[in-house]
């Protein structure tokens, strides 16, 4: 379901992401972040989950973090919206490099994420019902407060760095390969597109929670156009697009699918009980296609697990299938 028009309101102009910025992203990100693992996935003969929630801040949000966070002047304050994630990788990068950021979560977020962020030098503003009023807050913040508002992914510098998982997978693959990758904004699933450009054989599929299907809406349109956000435990997917939004327009190559609730805790007890592996619910969205069978697979796959910040009591609920 969908409604025919975004907000009205001030649209950013947001330039396209290009390879001389994944280039940058590269040295950046390379010189501070290990290669997360890749591990058979026990789910193809040729599959590997690659495993994001290694990283740091326990997402694949720090690769965009540090690569925005770096191209900024180090007076400039940043301000960003996040459903906790992103926060943590812009809050990373700031004190990592030194610069002063302001993260806009909004209420109720997630404890763990709330709690890793308050460990941060960073200004933490609690606002809004949900991300899109956070985000909204944070462009007016940035607007009075002369910052830079760094989208957790309408934003060129933050799609260069999320692409510097495909600048990993060089390294083990050739040929034909399928990627698959959770779709919320699309900055991490652009991101890999952007990659894609720099070798051939790449096939990238994203996947949405069927609560909140704001990029392929978009696709589909051709313009960003409001949806129905629902209550998901894929809290990191549930979000309409900021009007303008580049994310779609880069996606019109890739397949988009959805899962449901279930679909998503069932691919957090395979992720725990065949490897070891907490994912919050975003984090598993990918495997739960694959497990799903939604995903036309050409060559080697490669699904990215991209995060780990869950409760633990909500976590505990979904194991034993609450």
């Amino acid at each position: 379901m969908s409604d025919p028009d975004p907000p009205a309101g001030p649209v950013r102009q947001v330039r396209l992401p290009s390879l001389d910025d994944l280039e940058s992203a590269w040295q950046v990100v390379s010189a501070v972040l290990k290669p997360t693992p890749l591990v058979s996935s026990g789910i193809a003969r040729d599959g590997f989950l690659k495993l994001e929630t290694f990283q740091p801040t326990g997402s694949f949000k720090v690769r965009g973090g540090l690569s925005a966070i770096s191209a900024l002047a180090p007076e400039t304050r940043a301000v960003t919206a996040s459903a906790g994630n992103h926060g943590l990788g812009v809050a990373w990068a700031s004190a990592r490099l030194g610069r002063q950021a302001t993260v806009v979560v909004p209420l109720h977020s997630s404890p763990p994420k709330l709690e890793a962020l308050r460990t941060y030098p960073i200004e933490l503003v609690e606002q809004g019902d949900d991300y899109e009023q956070a985000e909204r807050h944070a462009l007016d913040l940035g607007r009075a407060e002369n910052a830079l508002f760094v989208s957790p992914y309408n934003d060129p510098n933050v799609i260069a760095g999320q692409a510097t998982i495909g600048l990993e997978l060089d390294s083990r693959f050739s040929g034909e390969l399928t990627v698959v990758a959770p779709v919320g904004g699309g900055g991490l699933l652009s991101g890999l597109a952007l990659w894609a450009r720099s070798r051939s054989g790449v096939h990238l599929a994203g996947v949405e929670s069927s609560e909140s299907r704001g990029v392929s809406a978009a696709v589909a349109a051709g313009r960003i156009v409001r949806v129905h956000v629902g209550e998901t435990i894929a809290d990191g997917l549930a979000a309409n697009l900021e009007p303008g939004s580049v994310t779609p327009g880069l996606l019109a190559e890739a397949q988009l699918v959805d899962v449901d609730d279930e679909e998503l805790a069932n691919a957090m007890r395979w992720l725990f009980s065949r490897h070891g592996l907490v994912a919050e619910g975003s984090g598993a969205a990918a495997v739960a296609a694959v497990l799903g069978r939604k995903i036309d697979v050409t060559g080697g796959l490669v699904v990215v697990v991209t995060g780990r910040n869950v409760a633990a009591e909500r976590y505990a609920k979904i194991l034993r299938g609450d």
